[in-house]
């Protein structure tokens, strides 16, 4: 009998309805992140971002074994080496400012293993789900890898910086516990409820008023990112764009009347 072939590592984009799935292929070595499928990330979340359907984007891995074990090391002798290591480390940027800048909220949905540059897409994104059989590390320590300052923000974002310099110095795997407890997720779900829980919740929000959450995202990540010099202009001027929609009067119009909202976004 013939096996059939492993499909080559990929990301790809999937649409369904208001929920875009961003999802890595790569299962024979637990989903890590090829060269190509760091650099198709901005790609995939500027196409969900033009979309008018979509309203939450999801990441995830395929299958239950991994979100993402971090870059793929097979690759490291020829791409992260010397001068190169600089081109890799500008994919690795361009990919996580991409998540990072998005106007859609962004939900990590995450099985099992969640190592390395796949804990720093997960620390990009709004929300994080688990499992209970997750695991959390950043192992540069154990490999000799520098790890780039402009992509710790986004953890210290998430925990105290007590934790994040213990998973730097140590590179140990903290249990999806521990991490739940230290604020790197914020809930943990059984195995075979994960998917489940997640569209639940991506439903949820897209079912709302999109700029009022665009609003809400904006407004968290200025005062997150920037706290002693907020652009507030910027974030009163989305808040009074909520405001003079047409979905605000949508809004009081579906509470007079007792029914659910439909939203469409302006």
């Amino acid at each position: 009998m013939t096996e059939t072939p492993a499909s080559p590592p990929d990301l790809t984009l999937e649409i369904d309805g208001p929920i875009a799935w961003i999802v890595a292929n790569n299962p024979d070595r637990m989903n890590a992140y090829t060269a190509d499928m760091w650099a198709k990330i901005p790609v995939h979340v500027r196409a969900a971002e033009a979309s008018p359907d979509v309203r939450v984007i999801i990441l995830r891995g395929t299958g239950t074994r991994a979100f993402c074990a971090g870059a793929d090391i097979s690759e490291f002798e020829s791409a992260r080496t010397g001068d190169r290591a600089a081109e890799y480390d500008r994919l690795n940027h361009e990919a996580f400012s991409a998540l990072l800048s998005a106007h859609k909220p962004i939900i990590a949905m995450i099985h099992g293993f969640c190592l390395g540059g796949g804990l720093g897409i997960a620390a990009c994104a709004d929300l994080r789900l688990a499992d209970h059989k997750a695991q959390f590390a950043i192992p540069a320590a154990k490999l000799g890898l520098g790890y780039n300052p402009r992509w710790v923000p986004p953890l210290l974002a998430l925990a105290p910086a007590a934790f994040i310099k213990e998973m730097l110095f140590t590179g140990r795997r903290f249990s999806a516990e521990e991490a739940e407890r230290i604020g790197l997720v914020n809930r943990l779900v059984e195995t075979d409820t994960l998917e489940i829980s997640v569209r639940s919740l991506a439903s949820e929000i897209a079912s709302n008023a999109p700029l009022t959450v665009r609003a809400a995202k904006l407004t968290i990540d200025e005062l997150v990112r920037h706290p002693e010099n907020p652009d507030t202009r910027e974030l009163d001027a989305a808040v009074q764009a909520c405001f003079e929609s047409a979905d605000y009067v949508e809004g009081r119009r579906a509470f007079l009347e007792k029914r659910k909202p439909a939203f469409a976004g302006r």
